[in-house]
């Protein structure tokens, strides 16, 4: 895909980002994908015309070794290394409050002003352009969390934040203090949400989203990796670090969607994971998260922004994952 054909920007919720309609999500830099494979993720999402890139501070603790900030250092030396104008290009997201130290975690005014400066270190930038609640803190409350955010909006730290992982009554708390006290809010929410996992965001969360204007940036898009019909027995699991999370999944209704994806991937030459992401699409995600470890696989999930699905597919697909 060249530049030339980049697919349209869409507004995150009432912000003034406009993002791609693909994100590239940054949980494999220093996992997966050492600096070098990052570096070439990253300039070839940048020369599709995609400008979007989300990650988290704690991204990647969890693995052995690792002590958080991993994917943050990664990328910002790779827009150091690209220079100014590159920093102009893209649109950098990340998230704050999972534990990253005894004692560091959460979504207080202090551990959120300490937090910002080391992921912009980290990130070698003077700003976020979208700093994000990784999940709600319910000891915290919520007229503290949203100062704490309008001030590091006000200093020009930030450009917008977002949240992820909160319920829809939490949400709509969060944003009705927000509002009440003049402060800014959250202008997206990124859920779990992909053909497999559907439950936990439509519904209610998906109603508060489309009342209120937030942008939706789904994360596990591709559900682990299920979504792409990598995983189709036991055997498979051990193709990836992620095949554990796929597991579950080959179930019966795993398998139902799986055979949902081939036949419409067949009738469009597409492939199972550009149908998944454009089913997100057409369901009226912002901007889907997916990661990939080669530039093909890359370049294969970016098709997806300019597929699409007539009703009878999306039918379909909703038949199969119902």
């Amino acid at each position: 895909m060249e530049a030339s054909a980049a697919p349209p920007r869409h507004r995150l919720g009432r912000s003034s980002l406009m993002v791609s309609p693909i994100a590239f999500g940054g949980n494999v830099f220093g996992w997966t994908a050492d600096e070098s494979r990052s570096f070439e993720l990253l300039d070839a999402f940048v020369a599709a015309g995609f400008n979007f890139i989300d990650t988290a501070d704690a991204y990647s603790r969890w693995i052995p070794g690792n002590s958080g900030g991993e994917s943050e250092t990664i990328i910002g030396r790779w827009l150091k290394a690209r220079g100014p104008a590159m920093r102009e290009r893209v649109v950098i997201a990340t998230k704050v409050g999972l534990e990253m130290a005894p004692g560091e975690k959460g979504l207080s005014r202090d551990y959120i002003h300490r937090a910002v400066d080391r992921s912009l270190q980290r990130l070698q930038t003077d700003y976020i352009d979208l700093y994000q609640s990784h999940r709600d803190d319910p000891d915290t409350p919520l007229p503290e969390t949203a100062l704490a955010f309008d001030q590091l909006v006000r200093a020009g730290k930030v450009r917008a934040v977002g949240a992820s992982n909160f319920s829809a009554g939490r949400l709509a708390e969060a944003l009705q203090v927000s509002d009440s006290l003049g402060l800014v809010r959250y202008e997206s929410l990124q859920p779990l949400y992909n053909l497999y996992q559907r439950q936990e965001f439509e519904g209610d969360l998906a109603s508060l989203c489309a009342s209120e204007g937030l942008g939706v940036i789904p994360y596990f898009a591709l559900a682990a990796g299920f979504l792409t019909g990598k995983y189709r027995t036991e055997a498979d699991l051990a193709k990836s670090p992620r095949g554990r999370l796929a597991k579950n999944m080959l179930d019966a209704r795993g398998l139902g969607i799986l055979a949902g994806l081939d036949a419409v991937a067949a009738s469009l030459s597409a492939s199972p994971a550009q149908v998944a992401l454009a089913w997100l699409l057409a369901r009226g995600a912002t901007a889907p998260i997916a990661s990939a470890t080669t530039v093909a696989q890359l370049h294969e999930i970016l098709g997806a922004a300019t597929l699409k699905l007539d009703p009878s597919m999306l039918a379909a697909l909703d038949r199969a994952s119902g």
